[in-house]
């Protein structure tokens, strides 16, 4: 777990403080959830609209989200 949780915090700061470049995307919700604590999206239909304009059209997009800190912290 270790690793996992390194690479977590890594991860978190490096996107923080280096990458500069925007996304937006527009879909079709197709499902969500909460349960223990995330939330998952499913949107199906997705163009991808980068910074320099280019768009990606994808045929499904996942999310998954959660807390950065675990229950009871």
């Amino acid at each position: 777990m270790k690793v996992l949780e390194n690479f977590d915090r890594v991860t978190s700061e490096r996107l923080r403080t280096d990458v500069k470049a925007k996304m937006s995307f527009k879909g079709h919700l197709s499902t969500y959830r909460f349960c223990d604590d995330v939330w998952t999206f499913v949107i199906k239909d997705v163009v991808m609209k980068l910074d320099g304009g280019e768009s990606i059209d994808v045929g499904k997009f996942k999310i998954v989200a959660c807390n950065s800190k675990k229950s009871g912290e």
